[in-house]
């Protein structure tokens, strides 16, 4: 599933690849619940490839992936599932990345249905 953004339950999905990344992980969560957009966090203790996979079925917009290996060098990995479009996030910016996101896919879901 690929949910059209003003149709998905959430907008985003906060994923933590293993359960040391969990802290990161919620304090993204957090944030992102704090500016308004309406996060999903997969807190599950399940192995990276059962998460990988349930949130593609899931198929929420935007998936932050916070892993061990972007964490080394302060990033988060950030998915677009419509386009299949991915980018590395500094951790400082990704409140202010997802919300420029979400309006500029807004305006672009507007300007196709007028």
């Amino acid at each position: 599933i690929k949910w059209p953004l003003p149709l998905a339950p959430f907008q985003v999905l906060v994923l933590p690849v293993t359960q040391e990344q969990m802290a990161e992980a919620e304090k993204i969560y957090e944030e992102l619940t704090a500016a308004g957009v309406e996060t999903l966090l997969d807190d599950r203790e399940e192995r990276a490839g059962v998460k990988f996979k349930d949130a593609d079925l899931i198929g929420i917009p935007l998936r932050v992936t916070v892993g061990p290996k972007g964490l080394a060098t302060g990033e988060v990995e950030v998915k677009n599932r419509m386009t299949g479009e991915q980018w590395r996030w500094p951790l400082a910016e990704v409140v202010a990345k997802v919300q420029e996101f979400l309006v500029t896919e807004g305006s672009k879901i507007r300007l196709e249905g007028e």
